[in-house]
């Protein structure tokens, strides 16, 4: 069957409505004589995080355990490199003008793999929280992206089916989850210049402005 006609977008938040300066996080390994994505993985691809981001362990320990094993790979001690990193992170602007053009027309909402402390980084770092109807925190809900429960969860909270909503997300396993279990998928890369208001009108998503 064709799908539905959206009536809602789930937005990923980190590489979609957040700039994760992958350039910089390469910048910082050249620099430091590390292997190739080291600053990204020693953060994001351990069992530290994976439990972090489901609601478990703890986020400061999880740090610490990141910049050893940058300094293991470097083999030498090393300034903190994530939070440099972290520092050259800001809003993808055009992207949240996007979510204001979308609304009141459909709904909106984040579904991040994140940690607890998202949602009031939203509200207090960033000031934008006020802009969604939703926010679905992997570490709030237990479960991560790209486990499908979590896709039918954040549709369900907007009281919406799978088909009537699109899905946005910068990395590949993620969309095509979101579209297995029926939703619209968009993979959005804003490091090869992707127009999103673009690639969201190719699904019908019709914006003011």
């Amino acid at each position: 069957m064709p799908p539905s006609s959206p009536r809602a977008v789930v937005f990923d938040f980190g590489g979609v409505l957040w700039d994760m300066r992958w350039d910089v996080a390469r910048e910082l390994d050249r620099a430091h004589g590390l292997p190739r994505s080291s600053v990204f993985e020693t953060l994001y691809r351990s069992e530290t995080w994976r439990a972090i981001e489901r609601g478990g362990g703890d986020a400061d320990a999880w740090r610490r355990e990141a910049h050893r094993a940058l300094e293991t790979r470097a083999g030498r001690p090393l300034p903190p490199l994530h939070e440099e990193w972290r520092k050259s992170q800001a809003a993808i602007e055009s992207n949240v003008a996007l979510v204001v053009a979308l609304r009141p027309r459909y709904k909106v909402s984040i579904l991040s793999n994140a940690d607890a402390s998202l949602r009031g980084r939203l509200e207090h770092e960033i000031g934008i929280r006020h802009l969604f109807d939703d926010i679905v925190c992997s570490a709030e809900v237990g479960m991560a992206k790209p486990e499908p429960a979590v896709f039918d969860l954040a549709c369900g909270r907007l009281g919406l089916a799978p088909g009537e909503c699109v899905f946005v997300d910068d990395y590949e396993v993620n969309v095509t989850a979101a579209r297995d279990l029926g939703m619209q998928g968009v993979l959005f890369r804003a490091d090869r210049g992707d127009d999103l208001r673009a690639q969201l009108a190719a699904l019908g998503v019709v914006t003011r402005g």
